[in-house]
């Protein structure tokens, strides 16, 4: 449990959002998915008060977003931290299924790209008439109209 100090160094967000680089809005939307929850509560007035240790979690999350993490993914990781586990293992597990999602992404893209090749080394600039009738670009479209009984 964070016992709150007053007094420890509690800010408003727009402090927050001036000292992460964060906008307002963006900071709102990470505590309303729960994100920021052990450190923010609301004052008498309604108003957002954070913890100062709010900084070091928006630039966890903003880093984990620039390796590709979803907000999901980076809320598991959270939630470990805050059961006050170190989440390294989990911050892996998610990084690793990154890797092989990738790798995957790479074939695609190197099997897309043989086809593409082969496509341009047959091109023809005035294909014939009788494909033309056929199709809006006989160079991509399959010649489909050759399928006599």
């Amino acid at each position: 449990m964070m016992e709150t100090l007053v007094g420890e160094k509690s800010l408003k967000i727009g402090e927050v959002s001036a000292t992460s680089g964060l906008p307002v809005k963006t900071i709102r939307y990470y505590e309303e998915i729960g994100l920021l929850e052990p450190t923010v509560e609301r004052a008498d007035s309604g108003y957002r008060i954070f913890d100062s240790t709010v900084l070091n979690r928006l630039a966890f999350i903003k880093r984990s977003q620039s390796l590709g993490l979803t907000l999901t993914e980076i809320k598991d990781i959270l939630q470990v931290h805050d059961r006050g586990e170190l989440p390294c293992g989990e911050v892996r597990h998610h990084l690793e299924a990154k890797v092989a999602a990738i790798d995957e992404q790479i074939r695609s893209l190197e099997t897309l790209r043989s086809e593409l090749q082969g496509i341009l080394k047959g091109w023809q600039e005035h294909p014939p008439d009788d494909q033309i009738a056929h199709t809006i670009c006989p160079n991509i479209q399959p010649d489909c109209h050759h399928h006599r009984d």
